[in-house]
C-alpha cells in the first residue's frame, strides 16, 4: 500500500508515520510537509533511514507540486497538514485560511484525477464549537466554530464532503479530541506545562483553568487512523474520544503532581478570546463499526509523555530554539535533488 501522509513531521503525523511503518510491512510512504514552525524532521530522525519511508518538502498550497507528487499514484492520502494553534488564527488568520482550506482543496483537486484514492481528513472536535453542561456532540450535531482555526477546519471539512458528494472522492472525516504525547510542539498545554515545571518556571493558565477538553495518547489515535484507513466506508464521517473529560487547571495539577512540583507555579493569565469553555464527543459509531478503543488511560499516558520529555530534553531544546532547522539542512538539503527527482520521475 502506498500513502501520502501530509504534514508528517508535525506531531500526529509523525507519530502517525511510525505507527504505520512499525505495524504493517507492505506500506510505503511519502511524506509531504512544508516544515514550518512545528513541522519537524526530527521527529521522524529514526525512520528516515527506511527504505518504506521518502520525505518530500513542499507546500499542499502549491497545486503544481501537488499535482506533480500525486503522479505516485497512491493508494491513500492521509492529510494532517494544517495550522492547528487557536492563539495564532486569533493573532493572524491569514495562514489558517491558506493551509487549511485551499490547502485541502488543493489536495482534493488532485485525488479527482486518481478515482478509487482513499482520502482520510483529519478534522477536530473543535469544528463542533463549545458543548453545553451535559451535552455531548455525535457526528450529526451542527458544525458551529468559535474561532479562526476551528473555522477553517470547518470549511475543510464541508470541502472534503461536498467534493465525496460531488465528484465520488473516497473520503473520511476523522474528528478527534485533544492529543498528547511524544514530539508535540511546546506551545501546546501539556508539553508547555512538563517544560516549564521541570524548569521552574511559571505555568500560564488561562482563566480560571475550568476549560474542559478530553484527552487522548496520540498512539490511540493513529490506531484509529489506521483502521479509518483499512475499514471505514466511504462518506464516513467518526468522532474520535477517549471519554476522560477533565478541566485543564486538574491537568495542570496532575502534572505537578508526577513531577514533584509545587502549585505555586500556576499563574492565571487572562483569558483568551472566544475560548470554548468544553468540548465534549461521542465516540460510539468508531467504536461500534471500526471496533476501536482506546488503549492508553490518561494518567498511564501522562506518565509515558513526561518519561519521553525527561529523556528527550535536546529535541525539546531544538524545538523551542529552531535548532532543527539545522538537523534539516544537514540530513535532508544533501539529498534535495534525490526529493525532487522523486516527484517529477
Amino acid at each position: 500500500m502506498r500513502v501520502l501522509v501530509t504534514g508528517g513531521a508535525g506531531f500526529i503525523g509523525a507519530n502517525f508515520v511510525r505507527f504505520l511503518l512499525n505495524t504493517r510491512r507492505d506500506v510505503e510512504i511519502f511524506n509531504f510537509d512544508k516544515l514550518t514552525y512545528a513541522g519537524n524532521p526530527e521527529n521522524l530522525a529514526d525512520v528516515a533511514q527506511d527504505q518504506r519511508y521518502t520525505f518530500v518538502r513542499g507546500d499542499i498550497t502549491d497545486r503544481t507540486a501537488v499535482t506533480e507528487l500525486f503522479r505516485r499514484n497512491f493508494d491513500a492520502v492521509v492529510h494532517f497538514a494544517a495550522e492547528t494553534h487557536v492563539d495564532r488564527s486569533i493573532e493572524d488568520a491569514s495562514p489558517f485560511l491558506s493551509t487549511n482550506i485551499f490547502g485541502t482543496h488543493s489536495l482534493l483537486e488532485a485525488a479527482r484525477g486518481f478515482p478509487g484514492i482513499r482520502f482520510i481528513h483529519i478534522s477536530t472536535d473543535e469544528v463542533y464549537g463549545s458543548a453545553p453542561a451535559g451535552v455531548i456532540f455525535n457526528e450529526e450535531s451542527p458544525l458551529d466554530p468559535r474561532s479562526p482555526y476551528a473555522a477553517s477546519k470547518a470549511s475543510a471539512d464541508h470541502f472534503v464532503t461536498a467534493y465525496a458528494n460531488t465528484y465520488g472522492i473516497s473520503s473520511v472525516i476523522l474528528r478527534c479530541t485533544n492529543n498528547f504525547g511524544p514530539f508535540q510542539f511546546p506551545e501546546k498545554l501539556i508539553p508547555l506545562i512538563i517544560a516549564n515545571a521541570n524548569e521552574n518556571k511559571p505555568l500560564p493558565i488561562y482563566g480560571d483553568g475550568m476549560q474542559e477538553r478530553d484527552w487522548m495518547f496520540v498512539e490511540d489515535y493513529c490506531r484509529a487512523i489506521a483502521l479509518a484507513l483499512e475499514k471505514a466506508t466511504p462518506g464516513s464521517v467518526y468522532n474520535v474520544s477517549s471519554g476522560e473529560s477533565q478541566p485543564n487547571l486538574k491537568i495542570v495539577r496532575t502534572i505537578l503532581r508526577f513531577l514533584g512540583k509545587s502549585d505555586s507555579l500556576i499563574q492565571y493569565v487572562r483569558d483568551r478570546p472566544g475560548h470554548d469553555r468544553r468540548y465534549a464527543l461521542d465516540s460510539s459509531k468508531i467504536r461500534r463499526e471500526l471496533g476501536w478503543s482506546p488503549l492508553l488511560g490518561f494518567e498511564d499516558g501522562l506518565r509515558k509523555t513526561i518519561e519521553w520529555y525527561r529523556a528527550n530534553s535536546e529535541w525539546l531544546d531544538h524545538a523551542r530554539s529552531g535548532e532543527y532547522r539545522n538537523y534539516y539542512q544537514r540530513h535532508y538539503d544533501r539529498r534535495a535533488e534525490t526529493f525532487r527527482s522523486h516527484v517529477d520521475s
